[in-house]
């Protein structure tokens, strides 16, 4: 097992039994202390943030992990089918692994899942995504002073605030971070 000195930013880790994602490392040696090596990482189960230290000598397990590129399929009531495109391996995940992530999924969508050990533990989408709004009101003439918005149910059920020029039926690109609007694709 590497020491802390050795751990860099991408890593995945284990610490408490949980796996961690390294997301940023300091080294730092105070006046006349020991060195140690501060460590910032995100649980991959419940997504929590934390700061840890570690001398520089302690030990750490860093866990295999590989990134594949999936193609999202089909969603029952419990699991989201992915296909591997290369193998057509199907893989199946659960509404809690996916969290916020299945509103932004289409059939044939492109996801990057993150496996450990084997087992899928995150998914992450690409910044924007296309998808089609299936109900909105429609605008009032002469509501244009201001930038005055509307709600727009999209394909997946997620619902955004969209411009009032904006239609039924039409497709429009969606930020995934924070599920605002961008524009018409």
């Amino acid at each position: 097992m590497p020491a802390a000195n050795d751990i860099r930013k991408g890593q995945v880790i284990k610490f408490n039994g949980e796996p961690h994602l390294v997301m940023e490392t300091q080294h730092r040696t105070p006046g006349n202390l020991r060195a140690f090596v501060q460590i910032k990482m995100r649980n991959l189960r419940y997504g929590k943030a934390l700061d840890q230290r570690f001398a520089s000598t302690d030990t750490i397990e860093v866990l295999p992990t590989e990134k594949k590129s999936l193609e999202f399929s089909y969603a029952d009531r419990e699991n989201y089918a992915f296909i591997d495109p290369e193998s057509f391996e199907q893989i199946e995940l659960s509404v809690e692994t996916l969290g916020e992530v299945k509103n932004y999924l289409t059939a044939g969508g492109k996801v990057d899942v993150l496996f450990v050990d084997e087992k899928p533990l995150t998914v992450e989408l690409p910044s924007t995504v296309a998808l089609k709004i299936v109900e909105s009101s429609e605008g009032v003439k002469g509501d244009t002073a201001s930038n005055v918005q509307k709600p727009a149910k999209l394909e997946t059920g997620l619902i955004i605030q969209v411009p009032l020029f904006v239609k039924e039926g039409e497709i429009v690109k969606v930020s995934t971070a924070d599920g605002s609007y961008l524009g018409r694709a």
